[in-house]
């Protein structure tokens, strides 16, 4: 490589994450560049979207990413439906679509590995939908929508409002409709809580069972210290190229969960809250090894006790090179299909035939704060135990929505939010480049929304 290049990428790396400690700018190039290919192949094969239009608005536009977007180069190769990324022309990750299973980032030849088995369609069970949205719903959703400052574009492309399960308002940007799968980013955390739940209700899983690490101290961790990420292990996550969990997710992909099992801790479990993806990616393999230990099995096993059930038919749950779902960041669902899931967790882990997926009590430990967090285990809860604006959780709490809404969150402003004490689901995605997630766009959503409800005050 060129002197000049690797300098000019150093120097980027070097803005784009000023203030990181560790010493592998290889690392963060990788996460950059693993990123952009994971990102573009899964929006262009699953989701249908343009390349240049994902790379724009998920990706360049994103804090710190902006000063290495210049350099980024990708390339979209629909033959092989494949996606190459380099950083001015090194450190070149890519990610192949697989069929059911989207796209997965590779180190190895994607030949070898073995394509997915068709599953069972799921049936066609519509969600009852209401003729007309009233006028007060129209304008929560012109309000979703609406753009108020250039600076921060908040581009929502869906919204999804059910209420006491019938969908009673609903909108899309061009491009998407009710049948669009979209990247749920962290979302894919709170669907990994229930495929733990369902294991913990057939008795394959106790979130008190101990998880073994690889890092030399023989010791073993509770499962539930993953799901609440108080693992106490050097996982932490800031949104860089450097920090450890992002490195799992983009440089260690051949095995995601091993390369968490090997990280060094740093404090006793339960003892320090600290959001880390990585944790979640060693849970979806305890998930994985539950079921049967490959990526055939963990997907059927998802279909048939989850996805199915609920009625969704729009999913596509990505893997890692050894078969296990990435749980913490790559599930792609429909609008629809993710308010579906949310009405599970507002009907107290009970499908819609009646059938319980989840245990008794599920939704309640999952939504009970961890330590003095706004976070439980897989959602975030609008409540937290200590007298201050903003938690250890680092999320500012919604105060025009009632103290029992609990949501999962993903990046660029993914929520599903569950309102109990109004039996309400709300479903808003975009690509928000705003502050704290859009979580004040969010907040008014379910305010404006909440009185537009029948029988609200007009």
């Amino acid at each position: 490589m060129p002197k000049k290049r690797l300098l000019l990428i150093c120097a980027a790396l070097a803005v784009s994450f000023a203030g990181c400690t560790a010493v592998r700018p290889d690392y963060a190039a990788r996460v950059a560049t693993g990123t952009t290919a994971h990102d573009v192949c899964s929006e262009t094969f699953v989701s249908g979207q343009q390349p240049d239009d994902i790379f724009a608005e998920t990706l360049a536009s994103r804090p710190g990413f902006g000063w290495i977007a210049p350099l980024i180069r990708y390339r979209v190769d629909r033959g092989r439906r494949e996606v190459s990324a380099s950083l001015a022309g090194a450190f070149t990750s890519r990610a192949v679509y697989r069929g059911a299973w989207g796209c997965m980032l590779v180190k190895s030849d994607a030949a070898s590995i073995a394509p997915p088995q068709p599953l069972p369609a799921v049936s066609d069970t519509p969600l009852p939908v209401a003729q007309d949205p009233s006028p007060a719903m129209s304008r929560a959703l012109d309000a979703a929508f609406a753009e108020s400052d250039p600076r921060a574009p908040r581009r929502t492309k869906a919204v999804a409002v059910l209420y006491r399960g019938e969908l009673i308002g609903e909108r899309y940007a061009p491009g998407y409709g009710p049948d669009t799968p979209i990247l749920g980013f962290s979302i894919s955390k709170s669907v990994t809580n229930a495929l733990v739940g369902v294991l913990v209700r057939e008795g394959k899983l106790r979130v008190d069972m101990p998880v073994p690490l690889d890092n030399g101290s023989g010791a073993s961790i509770p499962l539930e210290d993953f799901m609440r990420m108080t693992s106490g292990l050097d996982i932490d996550e800031t949104g860089s190229g450097f920090d450890p969990s992002n490195q799992v997710m983009y440089v260690h992909t051949d095995d995601m969960a091993a390369a968490t099992r090997r990280t060094r801790a740093i404090t006793a479990p339960g003892q320090r809250w600290a959001y880390s993806s990585a944790s979640v990616h060693l849970v979806a393999r305890i998930v994985r090894d539950a079921v049967g230990g490959n990526a055939a099995t963990v997907q059927r096993f998802a279909h048939d006790a989850l996805f199915a059930p609920l009625g969704m038919q729009h999913v596509t749950m990505e893997m890692d090179e050894t078969g296990t779902p990435i749980g913490a960041h790559y599930m792609l669902a429909s609008t629809r299909d993710w308010a579906r899931f949310g009405a599970l967790y507002l009907n107290d882990g009970v499908a819609p035939d009646g059938r319980r997926l989840l245990p008794q009590n599920w939704v309640r430990w999952s939504t009970t704060p961890t330590l003095a967090t706004d976070y439980g285990a897989g959602w975030w809860v609008n409540h937290h135990d200590r007298a201050s604006d903003k938690p250890v959780g680092d999320m500012p709490l919604m105060p025009d929505a009632p103290a029992d809404t609990f949501y999962a969150l993903g990046n660029l402003g993914q929520y599903v939010i569950v309102v109990p004490s109004k039996q309400l689901v709300i479903v808003r995605l975009g690509n928000a480049q705003t502050h704290d997630f859009d979580i004040d766009g969010a907040n008014r959503l379910v305010k404006d929304v909440i009185d537009a409800l029948p029988g609200a005050a007009s």
